[in-house]
């Protein structure tokens, strides 16, 4: 038996490959399926089943393109009801592959199907929990996502979700290996560890919702208390995994045509393409086509995208490094933006040389804005950083407008006043200043390496540090 963790740091996402005798599954799986099929060939196996423990709400899972391409029984848990061929499995029942065998544990509470699968091994022992949305490390799936499926409201999915891990998994061996679906950096949670694997024993020792004298009352004020607004792309993606989807050969095909700069204007003027620069803030603010956002390739790319596209079907013209192109138009399918219809070819270096005009953003060091604040003590600073990050800590005086609410609360920031923006690291602040400037703001700096750099100069007031209770 081999089981393999296949973690995708910018969706904070774990799939999971499991193989024993001559088959395998697949749990949770990413859109881009070669991996999975070019290590089950390298291996000699079959993939017998795909595993998915919920329908997915933060990445469409490439359950389908696996199941075409091998022949593979796709999985749900009981509820579940997929528009598509797939077996929808009745709790406790058993599911054999080589030598081992999974046993699926219903476990509503974050959606209503969500499931999860116990691995015993070769002598019938329970060595592992593929908790899914259900159990995290340190956490437990917030319960506010799937309201309006499941007809309910989110106290009484947490209360759905209290007696599963009572009733399915608190029982289980303190030895058992927990491999949960995401870890820290995900929306699907308020507050996980960076950790991707642990006992249960160690969690039901560490995780607040597994304490042993909580009471129902008690688990469902503390996993509803922190929670925010999900990112406005998660239905989308909900609704592409339980109906269906375009394969990611077709995807990948159309999305990653070069463009010459004419053919680049083009496509703009006929479809109204949204241009998206992939590139580095640092090397996005040096110069960008007019109308162009940044979100970068190096940070978390596709959350942030779909989180701020808010028309999952617009067309997408992009800038990217040379041999990144690909990455982008993958990256970006991984949550269901689909239509990409090309990219620069020679990027901003082919724009400039053709004579076209490129836009800066203008920056400023934290010592800088130090000594622009000593002769100007009313200048506004804008902290673009998440609400749970600003209450923990802050410059005082300044102002907060998180990244996730720029196109709900836009109106907040004045055409005629100067703003100095800044974030954790620089990051999310040049994509602010970007998203504000493609319509039509001017008074924006942005001020490099954010809040640490403002921290580490130690020429500001900064609010006493209160640990933040949700990372969302």
């Amino acid at each position: 038996m081999k089981i393999e963790q296949i973690y995708t740091g910018c969706l904070a996402q774990g799939a999971y490959y499991i193989t024993s005798g001559n088959e395998a599954v697949i749990i949770d799986p990413l859109r881009e399926i070669q991996p999975y099929i070019d290590r089950a060939r390298k291996d000699g196996v079959t993939i017998k089943y795909v595993f998915e423990t919920h329908f997915h709400a933060d990445f469409v899972s490439g359950h389908l393109d696996i199941a075409k391409a091998t022949g593979a029984t796709i999985v749900y848990g009981p509820t579940a009801q997929p528009s598509f061929d797939a077996y929808v499995a009745k709790d406790g029942e058993l599911f054999i592959v080589g030598d081992i065998a999974f046993k699926v544990l219903h476990t509503p509470g974050h959606t209503m199907e969500s499931c999860c699968y116990l691995l015993k091994d070769e002598t019938g022992k329970d060595v592992a929990l593929f908790s899914g949305d259900t159990l995290f490390l340190g956490d437990v799936g917030r319960p506010d996502l799937a309201q309006k499926a499941a007809n309910m409201t989110m106290e009484q999915l947490a209360g759905l979700l209290y007696t599963s891990l009572r009733t399915q998994i608190m029982p289980l061996n303190d030895d058992i290996i927990v491999y949960p679906a995401h870890g820290a950096g995900s929306a699907c949670g308020k507050n996980m560890s960076s950790d991707t694997q642990d006992t249960l024993g160690h969690q039901k020792a560490t995780n607040y919702a597994l304490r042993a004298d909580m009471t129902a009352e008690e688990f469902v004020k503390e996993v509803t208390t922190g929670l925010m607004t999900p990112p406005q792309y998660f239905p989308y993606n909900v609704m592409m995994n339980k109906t269906g989807y375009n394969s990611i050969t077709d995807v990948l095909q159309q999305g990653t045509r070069a463009l010459s700069v004419a053919a680049f204007e083009a496509a703009q003027a006929e479809t109204e393409a949204l241009i998206l620069d992939t590139r580095s803030e640092t090397e996005f603010v040096n110069g960008f086509i007019p109308g162009s956002i940044n979100i970068g390739l190096n940070g978390s790319f596709a959350p942030w995208a779909g989180a701020l596209i808010t028309d999952i079907k617009h067309p997408i013209i992009f800038i990217a490094d040379e041999g990144k192109e690909q990455e982008v138009v993958t990256r970006l399918a991984r949550v269901g933006y689909d239509n990409c219809i090309g990219y620069l070819q020679g990027g901003v270096e082919a724009w400039k040389a053709a004579g076209k005009e490129l836009h800066t953003i203008s920056s400023i060091t934290a010592d800088e804005l130090a000594d622009a604040l000593e002769q100007h003590p009313t200048i506004m600073l804008l902290d673009v950083r998440k609400k749970s990050e600003y209450d923990a800590e802050h410059i005082i005086g300044a102002e907060n407008l998180p990244l996730d609410n720029i196109n709900s609360e836009m109106s907040r920031v004045d055409r005629d006043t100067t703003y100095y923006v800044h974030c954790a690291g620089g990051y999310r602040s040049v994509i602010f200043i970007s998203i504000m400037m493609a319509r039509g703001y001017k008074n924006l700096v942005n001020v490099k390496s954010g809040f640490k750099a403002l921290k580490e100069c130690n020429r500001f007031n900064i609010s006493k540090y209160h640990a933040p209770i949700t990372m969302l």
